[in-house]
């Protein structure tokens, strides 16, 4: 669990602002988290959430005071770029990066709520498939769906996902799993406001990939 272990995220301020600066240093060390998962298939995600962390740094680096929460990024933005918003700029880069934050959060939740094939119990087919689903499936065109179903199909034991998370150490099963539910608590209540900005701004958008 080292990889997110070590990388904790803050815990929001009571306004529930989500400072830039602090985001983009906790999300930056999320990349390798999909080589955990061992297929191919997910270098693209991978690739997309390191390519949306870069531009939505480059838009803060620009004005880091201006820019100094997300939310007041979306709003300069809004303001900015008129009629061509929400599909421009960094806001554009955080909708598509908190969707793969979002699969992160739901297949880690549901390791952690032991969720699992009773046929393959060390198989975390269940957990990634539900995560694609729940995060990113409607997002994405009938062929690009069809390569994430065979990917759940070359998805790791949970035994070397968890190893893979410890960076190659043994560690307990249990040991790994309480430290997801202690890395899961600042994560998730980031995504869901995330989510929830997105719909109070109307920023969402539904086309498919």
């Amino acid at each position: 669990m080292a990889l997110l272990a070590e990388h904790q995220f803050k815990q929001l301020p009571a306004d529930k602002q989500v400072d830039t600066r602090s985001f983009l240093e906790s999300v930056s060390y999320l990349p390798p988290f999909f080589d955990c998962l061992g297929s191919k298939v997910f270098s693209p995600i991978k690739a997309d959430v390191s390519g949306n962390i870069t531009k939505i740094k480059a838009v803060y680096d620009t004005n880091p005071i201006r820019f100094k929460t997300l939310q007041q990024i979306l709003e300069a933005e809004k303001e900015m770029y008129g009629a061509e918003w929400p599909k421009v700029g960094a806001t554009l880069a955080l909708m598509w990066l908190k969707r793969g934050l979002k699969f992160i959060q739901v297949l880690l939740q549901s390791i952690a709520d032991g969720e699992k094939d009773d046929a393959n119990p060390n198989l975390i087919r269940v957990n990634a498939t539900k995560a694609y689903e729940l995060a990113l499936k409607k997002y994405h065109g009938w062929l690009v769906q069809k390569l994430f179903t065979g990917a759940m199909y070359a998805a790791p034991y949970k035994s070397d996902f968890l190893k893979a998370l410890s960076k190659g150490r043994e560690v307990k099963e249990e040991d790994c799993v309480e430290k997801i539910r202690q890395f899961l608590v600042n994560y998730t209540a980031t995504v869901d406001v995330l989510y929830e900005m997105y719909t109070k701004m109307n920023a969402e958008l539904d086309y498919t990939v």
